[in-house]
């Protein structure tokens, strides 16, 4: 088993930049890629950005400039900085991990709100 906990979001300002964090423990060696989605109230969940234990990502076309994502794989943490924040981004965002035996953990999501 594989539990990932989120820390960050919150509240701001359209332009503005929130970091999220998220630590996986549990079966840790497990893990392969780590990363995070987004969801809003009546649509699917979708990708932001992954990250795999050797560092290669992949971002949403809709974030890709303005948001980074991060790991260190000691510390057993990916992080998403978010930059250049647009009311569109307003979701909550998911950590996901997935392990080598193809099996997906999610966080318990966190509140992003950018305000107008």
């Amino acid at each position: 088993q594989v539990q990932l906990v989120e820390s960050g979001g919150g509240l701001v300002q359209a332009g503005g930049s929130l970091g999220l964090s998220c630590v996986a423990s549990g079966s840790i060696f497990r893990i392969n890629a780590m990363g995070w989605y987004r969801q809003v109230p009546g649509k699917q969940r979708e990708l932001v950005a992954r990250i795999t234990r050797g560092g290669n990502t992949n971002y949403a076309d809709s974030v890709k400039g303005r948001f980074t994502i991060s790991r260190d794989n000691a510390k057993n943490t990916v992080y998403l900085q978010m930059n250049s924040l647009k009311p569109e981004d307003t979701a909550v965002y998911s950590c996901w991990g997935n392990t080598l035996d193809n099996r997906d953990y999610w966080g318990q999501g966190t509140q992003v709100t950018v305000s107008s």
